[in-house]
């Protein structure tokens, strides 16, 4: 296997105990190994004949070795500092298009559940959506899966997914660079170890893909046509599909509300098939909220702004736009599970968070919304509300999947406003 490496900027010689600094892997039998702390050699599952690449836009240049499918991929680099919940991360529509960073140094501990399986609600069970949703996959670690519930190893679930991965590159110094210099775009190639392809070559690949920016994910996330997924005696919401997870229509239905899953640029009807619409969620998806313009239009439309609504993610940018506000992209984004938000009752909580956009604060003047939540990190905006008390929107994930569900309080919110007005 040949040995990764990185290229592109020099790194002091650091030694620590049990770690190899000149192959990027670590032993297999490290410091405190012997009483009971053993860490697995992170990269015995990897055939050794498959080579990776990194090469971002800034000419950064990270050679590992491959797993997963063979192929050459171009997207927008990004990293998650969650610890657990890969097969969620993966599945999760709003990463689509971009390329992956676990910052989390070993995975595949707990292999793969079945991708295939379905809830009562004829929903995926273990996934947020029906296939891998990430370009490409950098990891630090891999290692043989050991639960009773796995059906395959990470590996295996990308290349039966088509979908390449990188092992053995220091992701802490990748997450570094681009906490510096901000989410860039990069390129994944891999394939034979022994013919890597040049710089000069990967850059060119880079030339000639789509900026993320510029690419158009609604027609690859969202369902082509309505769908119904019933509670008996429950009020009906409509739920506008812009990449929505499953465990958002999950928390919904376990909520004992009826939801009508709509096309990202599908009117809201006021009745469907005989049964009042009785409010609207429009969820997480990938992209700039600002090519959304028929969905902001369609919130916009005076019998769809007159629902009780609720905001997630991209749909907490989405309603802003709607009502006058604008966003802004963030350097690097907030990807993760370990989240902070703070309310103006002095209530702090620890969320879920994947996105790269922003609602800016100074233009929400003459909107009609408020600010509900902010990031004491960095003092972004985190949460909506309207003054009539029709309208709530989280930036961060009530639901989890993976990462806390402590702000499930939200869809209890949005719930009583519902039906109330059914009622």
């Amino acid at each position: 296997m040949a040995t990764p490496s990185c290229s592109g900027t020099s790194e002091p010689t650091l030694r620590r105990p049990g770690v190899d600094r000149t192959s990027q892997k670590l032993n297999s039998e490290p410091l405190l190994g012997r009483v009971g702390f053993l860490t697995p050699e992170t990269n015995a599952a990897v055939p050794p004949e498959l080579g990776g690449t990194l090469f971002l836009a800034d000419g950064t240049r990270f050679d590992g070795a491959g797993f997963g499918s063979p192929q050459r991929r171009v997207g927008e680099v990004v990293f998650t500092t969650g610890m657990v919940g890969y097969p969620e991360s993966l599945t999760d529509p709003s990463y689509r298009g971009q390329i992956l960073t676990f910052t989390y140094p070993l995975l595949g501990n707990y292999g793969v559940p079945s991708p295939t399986a379905k809830d009562r609600h004829g929903l995926p069970a273990h996934t947020e959506s029906r296939e891998v949703q990430v370009r490409a996959v950098l990891v630090r670690g891999l290692t043989r899966p050991h639960h009773w519930a796995s059906r395959r190893s990470l590996e295996e679930w990308m290349a039966d997914e088509g979908v390449p991965g990188i092992s053995g590159i220091d992701t802490r110094r990748l997450t570094e660079h681009l906490r510096a210099e901000g989410v860039i775009r990069g390129v994944v190639d891999v394939g034979p170890a022994d013919r890597r392809p040049t710089s000069a070559e990967l850059r060119q690949a880079l030339r000639r893909a789509p900026d993320y920016g510029e690419e158009q994910f609604m027609p690859e996330v969202s369902i082509p046509k309505p769908v119904v997924y019933a509670e008996e005696g429950g009020p009906l919401v409509a739920v506008l599909d812009c990449g929505v997870k499953a465990s958002i229509l999950r928390a919904l239905l376990d909520r004992h509300l009826s939801v009508l899953r709509l096309p990202y640029d599908h009117e809201v009807p006021t009745r469907w098939e005989g049964r009042k619409v009785a409010g609207v969620v429009v969820g997480n998806g990938p992209g700039d909220p600002a090519l959304l313009s028929d969905t902001v239009e369609e919130l916009r439309r005076p019998s769809t702004r007159s629902l009780p609504t609720l905001g997630i993610c991209l749909g907490h940018q989405l309603v802003a736009l709607a009502r006058g506000a604008s966003t802004y992209k963030l350097k690097f984004g907030h990807r993760g599970q370990n989240k902070t938000v703070r309310f103006p009752d002095g209530r702090s909580m620890i969320v879920s968070e994947n996105h790269g956009y922003a609602v800016d604060a100074a233009s929400l003047a003459s909107t009609g919304l408020v600010p509900w939540a902010t990031n004491p990190d960095d003092g972004t905006l985190e949460g909506l509300r309207d003054r009539r008390g029709r309208l709530l929107a989280l930036q961060g994930h009530p639901e989890g999947h993976p990462g806390p569900q402590e702000a499930g309080f939200v869809f209890d919110e949005f719930v009583a406003k519902v039906r109330k007005g059914a009622g």
